[in-house]
């Protein structure tokens, strides 16, 4: 058995946990998929260049509207597939070279799994590889739910890992999902010229972070563009490759040629054997860490969406960095604080949000005021004819934010103002008086919004 002085096992953002402060360690990087995880290979980068490609692509089809004389004649899907991972894999590629090229790391092309608390075996083309070490970073990521009526149907489908690298547009997509993952990839694929059709087994699209003022404001206008099944769920998939016949709770049917499966995704901490390791695991399958990303067992750090209640790459990195830290300087340990956490969905209309929602401070019966401002209220939003744009704040009678929730243009941009008021105490009065706004920018939205919070006590 081979030992190391350190194993991290995942090259996504456990790969961003290891630099030159840990050249004179004896290194071990592990993992049987692309190196960069799945934000390069799988997710955040690749489902953003295909966002922003079918975002080009409504422009042109709604160029009309603005006077513009412009016909959208279709995507060239394969050009743009190969454009998108010609990039990542080649980001891959490179990564994973460059650790192989390195005089201290290892890297290990297999899937480990714990044989006992600090070993491991990997299991690669040829023998298992048992390994060691005093300190283990795991960051396995996690994978995509496939719910039973899927997976023992025995039709086939795709997830968020391979949906993406298709061949050509679906002539008529059926997505089973109604979160994020299925907004975005449901916004590619119909830009692409597919029809699309939306199951969920709710009453809206989207939740998680989502207010109710965005998430039926985002409901609605996706009702026009697409054929939503909300409210009910699969009671039967039959059929085979390229017909595929969904029949739902409510006695409905739908019958597509391909099956998009986002109803979620998993920690892959029941793929690795943590209990042979000691580690302990919450009721979701999720590792125990806490505040330093320290798991149940000394010498043990989890990150990223294998561990956090908060599975978002910015949260993985954030994670990433402060286990690098730990390791390097176990006596001055660094804390992850996952509260104000921002998060943006890349459709079209964008959607973006942090802190609490006006659901959550009814429940828990806070004193708070409401300040909504329409893109169409303001010059930028005429000039780009927005009719559904809404930015939404929530404070206490005494002005400290208690989140904000934006559905437009730039929204995932537009967030960030609110991240930092938050996070440095700005008071909504503050945000809105002491700086100035440039007229006539679409961040003046932001400021009607706070500016509305005052009437809202009167």
């Amino acid at each position: 058995m081979r030992t190391h002085d350190l194993i991290v096992i995942g090259a996504g953002s456990g790969n961003m946990v290891i630099d030159d402060d840990f050249a004179d360690l004896d290194v071990a990087i592990v993992d049987n998929r692309k190196f960069g995880g799945t934000c390069v290979n799988y997710g955040c980068i690749p489902s953003k260049m295909l966002s922003y490609t079918a975002q080009i692509a409504d422009t042109v089809a709604g160029a009309g509207r603005f006077g513009v004389d412009a016909d959208m004649r279709g995507m060239r899907w394969d050009e743009v597939r190969d454009r998108v991972f010609g990039r990542t894999d080649a980001v891959a590629a490179d990564g994973e070279q460059g650790r192989r090229d390195s005089d201290f790391i290892t890297v290990y092309d297999g899937h480990a799994r714990f044989t006992a608390p600090g070993q491991l075996q990997i299991s690669t083309d040829g023998d298992p590889v048992d390994v060691s070490a005093p300190r283990i970073v795991i960051a396995a990521g996690g994978r995509p739910v496939v719910p039973d009526a899927v997976a023992e149907s025995g039709v086939p489908f795709e997830t968020s890992d391979t949906v993406m690298r298709l061949d050509a547009p679906p002539e008529h997509l059926a997505v089973l999902g109604g979160g994020y993952i299925a907004a975005e990839l449901a916004h590619v694929f119909a830009a692409a010229g597919s029809r699309v059709t939306i199951i969920e087994k709710s009453g809206q699209l989207l939740g998680g972070p989502q207010d109710e003022a965005v998430r039926t404001a985002y409901t609605d206008l996706m009702r026009s563009q697409y054929d939503l099944r909300c409210g009910a769920e699969v009671s039967e998939i039959t059929g085979g490759a390229g017909d595929i016949v969904i029949t739902l709770t409510d006695g409905s049917q739908v019958r597509a040629d391909t099956l998009l499966v986002a109803a979620g995704r998993h920690s892959n901490s029941d793929r690795l054997d943590v209990e042979k390791g000691d580690l302990q695991t919450y009721e979701d399958g999720r590792i125990v860490v806490d505040e330093y990303c320290r798991a149940t067992v000394e010498g043990v750090y989890a990150l990223g969406d294998v561990s956090t209640s908060v599975p978002l790459k910015h949260v993985a990195n954030r994670e990433a960095a402060a286990v690098k830290h730990n390791l390097l300087h176990p006596d001055d340990l660094r804390e992850v604080s996952h509260d104000l956490v921002p998060s943006a969905v890349f459709t079209n209309p964008q959607i973006a949000s942090i802190g609490r929602t006006e659901k959550s401070c009814r429940d828990d019966d806070l004193d708070y005021r409401v300040g909504i401002a329409e893109y169409s209220e303001v010059a930028y939003g005429w000039a780009m004819e927005d009719t559904t744009g809404l930015c939404k704040v929530l404070a206490t009678p005494d002005g400290t934010i208690l989140g904000a929730h934006i559905l437009g243009a730039q929204a995932a941009t537009l967030i960030q103002l609110f991240v930092v008021a938050m996070n440095f105490g700005i008071t909504a009065d503050e945000l809105a008086d002491k700086p100035y706004w440039i007229h006539p920018a679409l961040t003046e939205v932001v400021e009607n919004a706070l500016l509305q919070l005052r009437k809202s006590d009167s």
